[in-house]
C-alpha cells in the first residue's frame, strides 16, 4: 500500500542529532544573509537540482545528494531548508543527522586533519515544498578540494512511495507516535541507494508517494499522476522542467510504478468504469512512458519494469510487447514473491525489507550484460 506523503510533522524541531559513534563535535549557527564565496563549495551531484538567484541549489526530490573532498578538522554545511532532514556522511560513514535545519552552517568538528570526502543526502520528500544548499566550507586552517569525479555508473529509480523508502526506519506500521512519516523515513537506506552503494553508481531516486502510472492512491487527486511530475526538477512549480545534463547518461532505469493504481478498488466517479478499463489505459500510459524514456536516453540503456502482485500479469504482457517490437533492453522484475515484513509506517517496507529488495534487484542487474 502506498499513500501520499503528509505535510511536515508539529513534531519537527531545528536541531543537529549527531551519530557520536565517530566521535564528531556538531553545532548548528545561523546563517548569514549572503551566498558568501567561502560558503560555496565545488561539489558534485547528478541530482535534479537548479540554481537559484542568490547562487543557492534548490531541489525537492528525494534522496538527492551532494559530496565534496576537504582537507581539515572540519566541515561547514550551508542549508536553507526547514522541511526536510538530511544525513552527513564523512569518509563513508554516517556522522550526523539534520533535522529541519532551517537557514543555517551546520558544522561537523573534531575531524583528523587529514584529506576526507564528505556527502550530504537529503533522506524525506518534500514535494510541496523546495530545499536550498549553499556548498560546503571548511573550517579555519583548512582548504576545500576539487570536486569528486562522477562514477561511471548510472542507475535512475522511478517509483512511489516503496522507492523513496517512505517511513523505512520505523519500527511499527502506526508512526502517529514516534514522529511521524518524515522522521522515520530515509531515502539513503532504500533500496535504490543502497544499490548504488554497492555498484558505486551515481543514481537518481525520483520517486513520489502516493502516485500512480495513471491513478493515484485510493483515487485521489484525479486528472494528474506521476508522468505529471517526472520531468521537473522543483515538483511544486506547474511547468517546470529539469534540464538533462549530456552527463546524464543511465545504463539501468528502474520503474516501479503500479502499486498505487491498483491498491485500492475503484471508487464512484473514477473515470474508468470498470477494473478492465483501467488496467488499459494503464497499459497504454506505461508504453508512451518507456517511449519516453528510450527517447530521453536512447537505445543501449536498460529499461527494466519492476512489478509485484497484481500488477504484474499486465506489466509482463507490456515487457513482451515491448521485446516482440524488437526492444531486449526492457526486462521485467518481479519482486511479488520477497518475503517483505512491511513494519515501516503505513505497512510500507521496513530496513530489512529494503535490503531484501536491495539484493534480489543488485543479482537481477548482474545478470544483465552491461558494459560498465
Amino acid at each position: 500500500m502506498s499513500r501520499p506523503l503528509p505535510p511536515p510533522s508539529h513534531l519537527s524541531r531545528r536541531t543537529l542529532v549527531a551519530a557520536a559513534a565517530a566521535g564528531l563535535v556538531t553545532s548548528a549557527v545561523p546563517s548569514p544573509a549572503r551566498a558568501a564565496a567561502d560558503a560555496r563549495a565545488v561539489f558534485h551531484t547528478v541530482g535534479r537540482v537548479k540554481e537559484a538567484a542568490d547562487g543557492m541549489v534548490q531541489y525537492t526530490w528525494p534522496g538527492v545528494y551532494f559530496e565534496a573532498r576537504f582537507r581539515g578538522t572540519g566541515i561547514g554545511i550551508v542549508l536553507d531548508d526547514s522541511n526536510n532532514d538530511y544525513d552527513v556522511r564523512i569518509d563513508g560513514t554516517t556522522a550526523a543527522t539534520l533535522v529541519t535545519p532551517g537557514r543555517t552552517v551546520s558544522w561537523l568538528r573534531g575531524l583528523p586533519d587529514t584529506e576526507h570526502t564528505v556527502r550530504l543526502v537529503k533522506r524525506t520528500e518534500s514535494p510541496w515544498a523546495v530545499g536550498r544548499f549553499g556548498g560546503f566550507t571548511a573550517a579555519p586552517g583548512g582548504a576545500i578540494l576539487g570536486a569528486p569525479g562522477a562514477r561511471t555508473r548510472q542507475i535512475e529509480f522511478i517509483g512511489d512511495s516503496f522507492t523513496a523508502g517512505y517511513g523505512n526506519v520505523s519500527q511499527t506500521r502506526d508512526c502517529s507516535g514516534n514522529g511521524g512519516v518524515n522522521r522515520n523515513s530515509n531515502a539513503d537506506l532504500a533500496f535504490g541507494s543502497l544499490i548504488a552503494r554497492r555498484l558505486d553508481a551515481d543514481h537518481q531516486l525520483n520517486a513520489i508517494s502516493g502516485r500512480g502510472m495513471v491513478r493515484n492512491y485510493n483515487g485521489g487527486d484525479p486528472g494528474v499522476s506521476y508522468r505529471t511530475f517526472y520531468e521537473r526538477a522543483l515538483l511544486n512549480v506547474d511547468g517546470d522542467v529539469w534540464r538533462k545534463p549530456d552527463s546524464w547518461r543511465p545504463q539501468v532505469v528502474v520503474i516501479g510504478l503500479g502499486i498505487n493504481d491498483f491498491s485500492t478498488p475503484l471508487r464512484p466517479g473514477e473515470r474508468w468504469a470498470s477494473q478492465e478499463a483501467l488496467i488499459a489505459d494503464y497499459a497504454s500510459a506505461y508504453h508512451g512512458f518507456l517511449d519516453r524514456l528510450r527517447a530521453r536516453y536512447g537505445p543501449g540503456t536498460f529499461l527494466v519494469v519492476s512489478a509485484t502482485r497484481p500488477f504484474s500479469d499486465t506489466t509482463t504482457r507490456i515487457v513482451r510487447e515491448r521485446n516482440r517490437r524488437g526492444d531486449d533492453r526492457v526486462r521485467h522484475f518481479f519482486f511479488g514473491d520477497a518475503a517483505l515484513d512491511l513494519l515501516g509506517c503505513d505497512w510500507h517496507p521496513s530496513l530489512s525489507d529494503h535490503r531484501t529488495l536491495a539484493d534480489l534487484l543488485t543479482e537481477f542487474v548482474a545478470r544483465l550484460p552491461l558494459r560498465w
